[in-house]
């Protein structure tokens, strides 16, 4: 089974930012094939690691509930939705990417969540690295969507409430016993110093500190150009520091 890294946080703290980076440095230093998982209905990594797909694990299940009549002679409705995920998986150089997007009805992600923890199970079984851009907040953890994870990164932008929710998230996870082996925190858009009472919040979290991801204009160009950040140089400030989060974390 592959190494596990689930980002997770409120939304618009920056964790598919970070996730994005987290790629870049596992392909940067050889560490592949790496299987990315885009966990969140709003879909976002694909464009952010420069593999843009229409296919997702919701619009085959989608598909595939209007259309079972097609379901070849000789094979059970289940082996036939294995072939079909199958082709959710996209390709690229060191790299593959399955994304959920949007569930069979207006807000109901619960069974393609089900359907991707299962697909994920299995899949991951051929990669030695499996990056998870988990769905914002907190529902997802009590779906049990990221089953077992060895390095749970939860992102805060530099505010108390972004601290706070991680902190929530982090607390769920003890209730819920979910299999975590390791959870620990990143502030994204970190200003240097962060602000006392910021550190403070920190502290008060306990979860270690894992690391800080400064601003960086380079994302927002590369935002405003629609440029994967899997292609940001060595100079941008936010890259040298997600490469001393997963020196930290034995992955570089």
């Amino acid at each position: 089974m592959g190494y596990r890294i689930a980002v997770g946080g409120k939304g618009g703290v920056g964790k598919t930012t970070l996730a994005a980076l987290i790629v870049r440095g596992l392909l940067k230093k050889g560490k592949t094939p790496v299987l990315v998982v885009d966990a969140d209905p709003n879909t976002n990594l694909p464009e952010a690691v420069g593999m843009p797909s229409d296919a997702t694990v919701g619009s085959i299940l989608a598909g595939f509930i209007d259309d079972k009549a097609s379901i070849p002679s000789g094979m059970t409705k289940e082996a036939y939705l294995q072939v079909k995920m199958h082709s959710a998986v996209a390709e690229g150089k060191g790299m593959d990417l399955v994304a959920m997007g949007r569930g069979e009805g207006p807000g109901c992600y619960c069974y393609p969540n089900l359907i991707l923890r299962g697909f994920v199970e299995n899949l991951s079984e051929n990669y030695p690295y499996v990056v998870i851009d988990n769905e914002a907040g907190m529902e997802h953890l009590s779906r049990r969507t990221s089953e077992t994870i060895d390095h749970m990164i939860l992102v805060s932008d530099p505010s108390i409430r972004g601290l706070r929710s991680a902190r929530r998230i982090h607390a769920l996870i003890k209730e819920l016993d979910l299999d975590v082996a390791k959870s620990s925190l990143v502030v994204s858009r970190a200003p240097d110093p962060l602000p006392a009472p910021l550190e403070e919040e920190i502290r008060a979290c306990g979860i270690p500190l894992l690391g800080k991801i400064p601003p960086d204009k380079m994302i927002e160009e590369y935002d405003l150009a629609i440029r994967p950040l899997t292609e940001l140089p060595d100079t941008s400030p936010a890259v040298a520091a997600s490469e001393r989060i997963l020196e930290d974390m034995n992955l570089a």
